[in-house]
Formats: structure tokens, sequence, C-alpha cells
């Protein structure tokens, strides 16, 4: 049986499959909060004791970069390696993927129900795929066909620098400067980022934030949940929230339409992670396109380019076909 898992910087997604039932159809699975635990291993002994169950293999997908076999996580203080985690989990083998080559290694087996199309483009057979996904982070990754089937290959893209596209971007940049010094594109284009944008336009205009959301912010572990809620009340960006949740859907379109350039994906452009699901309403295709697109020559090459949100958990169906894909080797 395998043992697979989701672990991300807020949350744990872990769930059993055996080699019968596939990828789509665990045997069990559960849901734990990523920071109650010191480590992996603690949880996964605790989710096996939970449901009865023993595993002989283990896949995970982790929020930072693998390199042979360890893992030191972005947004959690965890460090993995795949054979410590075998030896305390008691399996014969554990396997580690970045989180995004696992979200990628999902994309060729969605079908229609696991995704809301935002451009059906014209997809060009065995063309490189991008895929972008904000989260608590930023997770960036794409796939490229080898001749029989796709490759799924990770990178750490959300770290690279963020460009402003106008001059209240340039703006958000120069506040964020002063707060962290190097600004990478996760610091406007996820969870935190979200928080990041509120904090910069109620700087611009403090007088514009709604008390009854102040109060309630200023006692909330995690502000990104409250202020997303918000924004998708006021679908004309009228408030604070509002206007932070309309700059974050821009960023997000044109680093889409970045990464999509980078490795010319013309096989379509994949929106993944927990946000753009959550905030679904305010991605109309009018609106997404016209800034994926604002790219001056190269706006007619995106234009073309299949885009699609995913709905589903592909980070949870992509490590578990991987895992049992190669349970064998």
């Amino acid at each position: 049986m395998l043992l697979a898992g989701d672990i991300g910087g807020t949350k744990t997604l872990l769930a059993l499959y055996t080699p019968e039932g596939g990828a789509r159809h665990p045997v069990a699975e559960a849901e734990f909060h990523s920071r109650a635990y010191p480590d992996l291993a603690p949880m996964a002994r605790d989710f096996l004791t939970r449901v009865g169950k023993t595993a002989s293999h283990a896949c995970f997908d982790v929020a930072g970069p693998v390199i042979r076999g360890r893992a030191h996580l972005t947004n959690l203080p965890w460090n993995l390696t795949e054979a410590g985690l075998a030896q305390e989990i008691g399996l014969s083998r554990v396997t580690l993927l970045n989180d995004l080559q696992a979200v990628a290694y999902a994309v060729p087996h969605l079908g229609p129900e696991d995704l809301q199309v935002l451009n059906p483009g014209e997809r060009q057979e065995h063309g490189p795929i991008a895929v972008v996904a904000p989260g608590t982070g930023l997770g960036e990754a794409y796939l490229v066909w080898d001749g029989a089937h796709y490759i799924a290959c990770a990178s750490e893209g959300g770290h690279a620098s963020f460009g402003p596209s106008d001059d209240r971007q340039a703006g958000l940049r120069a506040f964020l400067a002063q707060r962290y010094g190097v600004v990478s594109v996760e610091r406007v284009c996820s969870g935190m980022g979200i928080a990041n944008i509120y904090d910069y336009l109620r700087s611009v205009e403090p007088s514009a934030e709604d008390p009854a959301l102040a109060e309630r912010l200023a006692a909330a572990e995690d502000r990104t949940p409250l202020i997303s809620a918000a924004g998708l009340e006021d679908m004309e960006g009228t408030s604070l929230a509002g206007r932070t949740m309309q700059m974050f859907v821009t960023i997000l379109a044109e680093e889409a339409a970045n990464m999509a350039l980078k490795v010319l994906a013309t096989g379509g452009v994949f929106l993944a992670g927990g946000i753009p699901a959550h905030v679904l309403p305010l991605l109309t295709p009018e609106r997404f396109l016209r800034d994926f697109t604002n790219k001056g020559r190269m706006a007619s090459l995106l234009a073309g380019m299949p885009v699609n949100v995913v709905t589903t958990r592909a980070a949870l169906l992509g490590v578990a076909q991987y895992g049992l894909d190669h349970m064998q080797d």
C-alpha cells in the first residue's frame, strides 16, 4: 500500500492508496495542521495508527526544492530526507517531490470535471505546459514532452524578482523593499502576498479601511482568508479589501503570462494551488485575459494559449499517481 502526502505550509493531506484502486480512489485520507507537528514522521505515524493500516512505500510532495533526496521546506521549519523518513515511519522506500512537480505530474491526468476554463485557446499537441500555483507561497513548474510522455519539472520561479507593470505596482514594490529587502514575486502573488498588498494599499489610503474588518484582522492569526472573503463580497473593488483582491488578480494574470512566455506554453497554462479556485468569481475570462495578454508584441501568442483553473486537489493526485507508478521500480 502507498502512503501519499501533500505537505503544505498551512495544512497537510495524507492518504493511502492501492495499485488496484488507483490515484483517484484513496483507501483512507485525513487532513492535518502542519505546524502542529515538529516533523513529518510523527504525523505520518499518527495517521497510520488512526486509520489502522500499514504501508510499504510513501511519496510526499513538499513546498521547497528537493535535492538528492533531501528537502528543507520553504514555509515550515522541517528538514526531511527520504532515507530518514523511511526509517522513522518504517517503510521500504520514501520518495520526495517538489509540490509543484507533483501538481504538474497530475496535469496530464486531469479531465474537464477538474478544470474551469478561462481561455479555450488552441492547444498544441505535446506543447510545453506551464503551472502557476499561489497558495501559502507561490509555486511554479512546467512539463515538456520527451517523445513518449510528459516530464514534470520543478522550479523555484516564485522566488524570482517581482517586476512591477505600472506605477501602483512600483509603489507596492518600494513599500515591500523596505520590509523585506529583496521582493520576490511570491511576496505579492500568494497568501502572504494578499496580506502584503492590503498593507500597502492601507498605507496609501488609511482612511479607506473598514473599522470592523480592521478589528477582525488585528485579532486574526492569518489575515489572508478575511481579506479575500471581504474582497469577494466587493466585486467592483470599491473597498480596501476589494481593491486588494483586484490587484492580486492582475498580478496573478501577469505572472501566469510571464511563466507562459518563459516555457512557451503552447500546451496550456494551469492555475493551481489553493487560491485560484477560491477566488474563481474574480477570475472572469474577460478581466483575466486583459491582464494575461498585456505583453505588447506577445499579446497574440498569449491569446492563443489555453488557460485553465485547476479545481481539484491536484498535488495529492499527482503525488499519488507518481508513487503508484514507481512502486515497482
